[in-house]
């Protein structure tokens, strides 16, 4: 069965008055199990200045924060929990993309999963995904996920730890192989990071944004 979402608009954190919005790059942020939209709403300054940052709440009550759909103890989850997570999202920010330039999509650890799942659901809506120590989700054929529309040219930067003690292997083996088949992959490894985001990794991520977003 699907989660259970609430019918509420979700908590969104912006880095600029919606004043100062038309007319930019929108990067959308999405946290992981357990946090909240300032988990990485905190990278926002270290991102480029000329995108507006959105850093948005999962619908979920996980712990002490939230999550986007229900996981295991070994990170299982329900396909059509994600589909309703997706599908969330998707009535946000319909609702608020039409004022910007682009939309792109940043998400850490399950928050990637979310984010490959929106471009799988909607291809061509969107500029370049990020995933920080995340995965992607195994859809085991369902078409909500339109992989077959992708035609390699969505450009998406994953950044790992081989020793990330979170994400299991066979999540890593199904998110590689997905992405070598359907997506422009920029794949960087980092030591010592384990389950987390780093500074080298940030400058990366910067540097993808400002070639594969910004500059087109």
């Amino acid at each position: 069965m699907a989660a259970k979402i609430p019918d509420t608009e979700p908590t969104v954190l912006w880095s600029r008055p919606e004043s100062e919005r038309e007319g930019t790059d929108l990067l959308v942020l999405f946290h992981g199990y357990g946090a909240n939209e300032e988990d990485l709403f905190g990278l926002a300054s270290m991102l480029p200045p000329e995108f507006t940052v959105a850093a948005i709440r999962a619908p979920l009550p996980a712990g002490a924060g939230y999550s986007w759909f229900p996981l295991t103890a070994s990170i299982e989850y329900s396909v059509d929990a994600v589909k309703a997570a997706a599908d969330y999202v998707l009535g946000w920010l319909d609702g608020v993309r039409g004022t910007f330039r682009s939309v792109t999509l940043l998400g850490f650890s399950m928050g990637m999963a979310l984010a490959t799942t929106l471009a799988r659901h909607r291809p061509g809506d969107f500029a370049a995904v990020v995933g920080l120590s995340g995965f992607v989700v195994d859809a085991a054929g369902d078409d909500y996920f339109k992989d077959d529309q992708l035609d390699g040219t969505l450009q998406l930067f994953w950044g790992r730890d081989q020793q990330d003690p979170v994400i299991t292997p066979d999540k890593v083996e199904y998110s590689l192989a997905w992405c070598r088949s359907h997506v422009k992959l920029t794949k960087v490894l980092y030591t010592g990071m384990w389950h987390g985001i780093n500074a080298q990794e940030l400058g990366h991520v910067n540097e993808f944004l400002t070639h594969h977003v910004l500059n087109k």
